[in-house]
């Protein structure tokens, strides 16, 4: 049995499964906090080296870039819709109120739902479309951290997936179609990026890859000519060097043995520095949900969890 067997028709009952919110079952809910490998990670800046592939990923299911592309503003408001939807879930994270953002998370997609091509329904509470954005955001704090920040061992990363559990708890959705295990975790998320489509969603959103990032009205066009190679060379380099290969080829963005390398020299880079960066101020090193977190619970996370995993070194 395949972790994602049902998959299809599950996805196809477009019901939203929510968990009950009554005052009964008010019972004191687990929570992340300063002691999980997700609160050291998940808000470090150097995640934002990874926009693209969380993002994008998500996008990718059909049903996912559908509901964009239906209820969005993403085709006129693009960093606008990035601002909205970031800070609560970081807040589902990081606050002392998890269960509150996390529901108020879970609220907004309570009317978020429509057709896609062949003319079945979907609804983002279906826990199989849910569930998979949240997995882009649990491998997003995987991937990050272990190709930018420093190498992951296995356990931790086992830690991770596990404290995704409680992550996810958060949102009040059904998990009946979360993994048990990081093993199965894996085989899901291989599964799904076997599922990707080049949908009008994903391929705008991509458009300034392939196209040059677009000039901001307050630079001169001469002077954006100069500065924009540059941009555009590391966009095509380590932007395009995050993706899955499944999203290189849905999206048609242009990869090769030769970018490949320079985007491992630039990733085993950023881990060399690993070391340099965590001397950086605290308010440098993370987002401010993380940052103000970090700073309520009277914890420097700097020295916590910094030791590459043994079996990774040099690698």
């Amino acid at each position: 049995m395949t972790v994602n067997q049902g998959f299809d028709a599950a996805i196809r009952e477009a019901e939203p499964v929510v968990v009950a919110d009554t005052p009964d079952d008010a019972l004191p809910m687990p929570r992340l906090g300063a002691d999980s490998l997700i609160w050291k990670f998940y808000g470090d800046v150097r995640g934002l080296l990874g926009f693209q592939r969380l993002a994008g990923t998500e996008n990718c299911i059909e049903q996912l870039g559908q509901a964009v592309l239906d209820h969005s503003v993403i085709f006129d408001d693009f960093l606008g819709r990035a601002r909205r939807t970031g800070p609560p879930v970081m807040r589902t994270v990081y606050s002392t109120e998890p269960q509150k953002w996390g529901r108020t998370v879970r609220d907004f997609h309570k009317d978020i739902k429509g057709t896609i091509s062949d003319g079945s329904r979907y609804h983002a509470l279906n826990p199989e479309l849910f569930y998979w954005a949240h997995a882009t955001f649990v491998d997003q704090t995987l991937y990050i951290t272990d190709t930018f920040i420093r190498r992951l061992s296995e356990a931790e990363k086992e830690q991770i997936f596990e404290e995704s559990k409680v992550w996810y708890d958060l949102y009040g959705v059904s998990a009946r179609s979360q993994p048990q295990t990081y093993a199965e975790f894996r085989a899901y998320w291989d599964d799904m990026l076997d599922r990707f489509v080049p949908h009008k969603t994903i391929v705008y959103a991509t458009g300034y890859i392939r196209k040059g990032f677009p000039r901001p009205a307050s630079i001169p066009a001469p002077v954006w000519r100069v500065v924009s190679k540059p941009l555009d060379a590391f966009i095509r380099t380590v932007v395009v060097g995050t993706l899955p290969p499944q999203m290189r080829t849905v999206c048609d963005l242009e990869w090769d043995d030769k970018r490949e390398k320079r985007f491992q020299r630039f990733a085993a880079f950023m881990r060399a520095l690993n070391p340099v960066i965590n001397r950086l101020p605290l308010k440098w090193l993370y987002v401010p949900w993380a940052y103000e977190a970090w700073q309520q619970v009277g914890v420097d996370p700097r020295p916590l969890h910094n030791k590459p995993a043994q079996s990774r070194i040099g690698a």
